[in-house]
């Protein structure tokens, strides 16, 4: 998440208001260069969420002294939209993504809400920038992550290869609001459009990329949403069933862990990691957290209130808050409790339970290692046949150079019928010992998946 330095000394970071400048809380310029370099000493990379799109409400005074840097007749959800088509507004930025990547050896950026920069120069500023990354960090490869509600394609091409020519990834939402559906049933807000068929959502969304593709998508405003996505790589979409955004706008933060039962995510958990698009776990997630990730911040006086009285009313049109009375239970983001609340419960991962989930990502995560991984560079499609199987089941398999990679899920309770075991496969994970079997006489038993990896 963000970390430029935004008022008061917590918050999720995207209220940033001095993009050059670390947060002091977590220990500014020099602390940020020490965690990438333990980070890199342990091998791994660190991608940092940046915002492009707007400014916090306390603390920047841009629209004091410099008003031409916003559009004043463009709006976002946050006031002013950002001049880009200035060039010394588009340098700022640019030079920004620059300043993370070559000052701190970070490996990557995530581009929040990008949806909302607002941009019609002939030369758009996020292709600008990308370019820029691309030409002028060239001594490692770097990871530019969008997130973007439209479903669009344009900001990833690739070469005949499969490398990235501007943007790596774009955050895959779509997959999100399928599986949760699924897990949990509910069917409020933007899930209204997954949940009546959660099952041949996730089938699309896992064999082509994105589930709307064009379709209206009524819970916003019955506007057609995205773009054919089937000629991207898997390696183009971020796939998650939780995330800050997902849990913390919930009115109580409540994890996955809390809503579903544990073999419903225990299944889901295996579709995320051993798909081919590229798995997101949120923290805590890899040993079952329970505790919630609410919305919190640190801000004072008449702007405490507002954001306050502002969470609450964002929750007015769910059955759950429609009396204001109920609303008033809607934790206090700048209560101190509400930040603490979401500490991690590390003990939990030394429980049974935690060491069971652990065990279990531990095992998905080496099949992805030793059969997915390798074969992601050379897939420069999504070459995936998909097959529904009773109402709450599907059987899929992905061209993956030479092999097929297949998974077979059942949410259901009873088993279904499926194609049965080819000779030359070889089942690499069952989520219960004998599900593999089932399937040479062409059945996946209930609650239960197989993923079978066979040549060709």
């Amino acid at each position: 998440m963000p970390v430029a330095q935004f008022a008061g000394c917590r918050g999720w970071g995207y209220d940033g208001v001095l993009p050059y400048c670390p947060h002091r809380v977590y220990g500014g310029p020099e602390g940020l260069k020490r965690l990438v370099d333990a980070a890199h000493e342990r091998d791994l990379m660190v991608v940092l969420d940046v915002v492009y799109n707007h400014f916090g409400p306390d603390g920047n005074f841009l629209h004091a002294y410099a008003p031409e840097f916003f559009d004043h007749d463009r709006q976002t959800p946050w006031g002013d939209a950002i001049r880009f088509a200035a060039p010394q507004v588009r340098a700022f930025f640019i030079e920004n993504a620059l300043y993370w990547l070559q000052e701190f050896r970070l490996d990557g950026l995530r581009l929040d809400a990008i949806d909302q920069i607002l941009d019609t120069s002939d030369k758009p500023v996020l292709e600008e920038l990308a370019e820029r990354v691309r030409s002028d960090v060239a001594d490692r490869p770097v990871h530019l992550t969008t997130e973007d509600e439209r479903n669009i394609i344009h900001l990833h091409p690739r070469d005949p290869d499969g490398h990235p020519l501007l943007h790596t990834a774009e955050w895959n939402d779509d997959i999100h609001h399928a599986a949760h559906a699924l897990a949990t049933g509910e069917s409020e807000g933007y899930y209204r459009d997954f949940a009546s068929d959660a099952i041949g959502c996730l089938l699309r969304g896992l064999s082509e990329g994105f589930i709307f593709q064009g379709e209206p998508y009524s819970p916003w405003s019955n506007r057609a949403r995205g773009v054919r996505s089937v000629t991207q790589p898997p390696a183009a979409f971020v796939d998650f069933l939780q995330n800050h955004d997902q849990v913390g706008n919930r009115a109580f933060g409540e994890r996955l862990s809390i809503l579903a039962d544990p073999r419903t995510i225990e299944l889901l958990t295996a579709v995320l990691l051993l798909n081919p698009q590229i798995p997101l776990l949120f923290m805590g997630e890899e040993y079952g957290e329970t505790r919630p990730f609410l919305f919190f911040t640190d801000f004072t006086g008449d702007l405490a209130d507002s954001v306050r009285e502002g969470r609450r009313r964002e929750f007015a049109a769910f059955a759950a808050f429609a009396d204001a009375g109920d609303r008033q239970s809607i934790p206090d983001p700048n209560d101190p409790t509400t930040f603490e609340a979401c500490h991690l419960d590390w003990d939990r991962a030394e429980t049974p339970e935690g060491r069971a989930r652990l065990a279990l990502v531990e095992r998905l995560l080496t099949v992805r290692r030793t059969e997915i991984a390798p074969r992601l560079r050379g897939t420069t499609a999504m070459r995936a046949i998909a097959r529904r199987a009773g109402d709450r089941a599907f059987d899929i398999a992905w061209h993956l150079g030479e092999i097929t990679f297949r998974i077979v899920a059942n949410f259901a309770e009873t088993a279904v019928t499926v194609e049965t075991l080819a000779p030359t496969a070889k089942v690499v994970f069952e989520s219960v010992e004998g599900a593999g079997d089932a399937l040479i006489e062409g059945r996946v038993d209930g609650r239960s998946l197989v993923a079978i990896r066979q040549s060709g």
